[in-house]
């Protein structure tokens, strides 16, 4: 399924819903739960199938189906949850060799023995077509492509070979960047802080596992890994494309990783880190510019859909 949160483009009340095609399935009727429930919170239980739909329509019973379909031109689609924790990952070798690179540094061992991460800021998530504030104090906005996972099953100390059973869902995410705010405070080794926390993308949509079954990869050594092509275009200008399957670190290290002496909920954000070549800072200065008020960026991953927004001033 492809797991939406939208609005009627006539409403301010927001809803949960499956996309189908070109239309919105409503599931508010059907699944009064929510997205959580969905994904199966509070229980390793599987989660109830939802009633089915009464043909007649009448008042006080389940609408009829033709009732609950919207078309995807009258709705908005939202970010697909209000994550309760998100925690990045560095996890393309490519990203963060040229990272590195860019800022005299070598490869260092640690990385391909730990899946590393940071905390960033839950309450800047934003979803699809959400205009994206340049901070003023920015002269290097940068995006970044990524492919993100959503935790349907509470977990702590989960094992590598289990963990891909605890991923809900799969969704496209640009982690926003200053980038000369950014290389400020690295200097002083803390990490990543303002010069990110102003924004995060993610949607369109959640899309669950079943979905990605024709993607799969043999290797499944370390946990599942997709076939899955990335790109990443500004103003219709392709910048960036990589894949999926490049990822060093699988989903299953980082969820077993992240869940050490820690507890994972349903609804944790957990993104990939940008896939090589998926952002302006990678390529040599000049290369591209970068982002400006205007811009259009849109973040495109093989059976995930289109994630697009705008730079505001």
């Amino acid at each position: 399924m492809k797991l939406a949160r939208w609005q009627a483009n006539s409403s301010t009340e927001t809803g949960w819903g499956t996309v189908l095609g070109e239309e919105v399935l409503d599931l508010r009727h059907l699944w009064p739960g929510g997205l959580l429930a969905l994904l199966g919170r509070a229980s390793d239980k599987p989660v109830d199938s939802p009633p089915a739909a009464s043909p007649s329509g009448n008042r006080g019973s389940t609408p009829a189906l033709a009732e609950l379909r919207v078309p995807l031109a009258e709705a908005q689609l939202l970010a697909p949850l209000d994550p309760p924790s998100f925690r990045d990952f560095y996890a393309f070798e490519a990203h963060v060799r040229s990272a590195r690179k860019r800022r005299g540094l070598e490869m260092v061992p640690e990385w391909y023995e730990i899946p590393v991460f940071y905390f960033s800021n839950t309450a800047s998530i934003v979803g699809p077509d959400a205009p994206i504030r340049k901070p003023p104090e920015t002269r290097e906005l940068d995006f970044e492509l990524e492919i993100a996972v959503v935790i349907g099953r509470e977990g702590r100390d989960i094992p590598i070979a289990e963990a891909d059973a605890h991923i809900g869902g799969f969704t496209i995410l640009n982690d926003w960047s200053a980038r000369d705010v950014q290389r400020q405070e690295m200097k002083v080794g803390l990490g990543p802080a303002k010069g990110k926390d102003f924004a995060t993308s993610i949607g369109p949509y959640l899309v669950t596992p079943d979905e990605l079954e024709p993607h799969l990869l043999p290797d499944r050594s370390r946990g599942k890994r997709y076939h899955l092509t990335m790109t990443a275009t500004v103003n219709g200008r392709e910048y960036s494309r990589g894949n999926a399957r490049d990822m060093h670190w699988t989903f299953a290290a980082m969820i077993a990783h992240a869940s050490r002496n820690a507890l994972l909920r349903p609804g944790d954000l957990i993104g990939s880190g940008t896939v090589g070549t998926g952002c302006i800072t990678e390529f040599p200065d000049g290369t591209f510019p970068w982002l400006q008020p205007g811009d259009e960026v849109t973040l495109e991953i093989e059976g995930l859909g289109r994630l697009t927004n705008k730079v505001v001033d």
